[in-house]
């Protein structure tokens, strides 16, 4: 029989370890994962609260998704925003898979990179993805992509969102002279 945490981790677990120099890489496309999660959520912040000042907007949005990842915030003010306001940040956690369902496939992709990752610098991270699972986050039936794949995906949403500028088709190769 397969448990929870079992059928969770299936898909972050990894025959071979991954190359040192992938882990930074693969990291950087899990922020922007965060980044595009967070200007959707900021967006929806002000729409829904449009008498807060701004600042309280983007504290909402870092909250929820350092609470997402399990991360730590990095400014003092979102931290202390989601102490004080630990209510308002749950609710906003059991919204998230109605509000953002296009983003669903990424925060899935991500939240197992970033267990992948996590994983092959020893950390434990599990509680992020049985949190997903029960938020309606994370889609177990989804395939895990391969880091290169996932890479491009996550550059092509970065684009869509307008983080990056599109990726422009290489020239083709000009004819050598024999």
């Amino acid at each position: 029989m397969i448990s929870e945490s079992q059928s969770i981790s299936q898909g972050t677990e990894q025959e071979a370890p991954f190359d040192t120099k992938l882990i930074p890489v693969m990291r950087e496309a899990v922020l922007t994962v965060q980044m595009v999660l967070y200007r959707s959520l900021k967006k929806r912040a002000v729409d829904r609260y449009s008498d807060w000042p701004e600042e309280k907007h983007g504290r909402l949005a870092g909250a929820v998704v350092n609470n997402l990842y399990g991360t730590e915030a990095v400014d003092p003010a979102v931290g202390l925003f989601a102490r004080e306001h630990r209510e308002l940040v749950e609710d906003e956690l059991r919204c998230l898979a109605d509000h953002c369902s296009d983003l669903i496939p990424f925060l899935t992709d991500s939240l197992r990179m970033q267990a992948i990752c996590d994983n092959q610098e020893g950390v434990h991270s599990l509680g992020s993805l049985l949190m997903a699972k029960a938020l309606g986050v994370l889609r177990e039936d989804r395939e895990l992509p391969l880091p290169s794949t996932f890479m491009l995906s996550v550059r092509n949403l970065a684009a869509v969102h307008g983080i990056i500028e599109p990726q422009k088709a290489a020239p083709p190769p000009e004819d050598q002279p024999a």
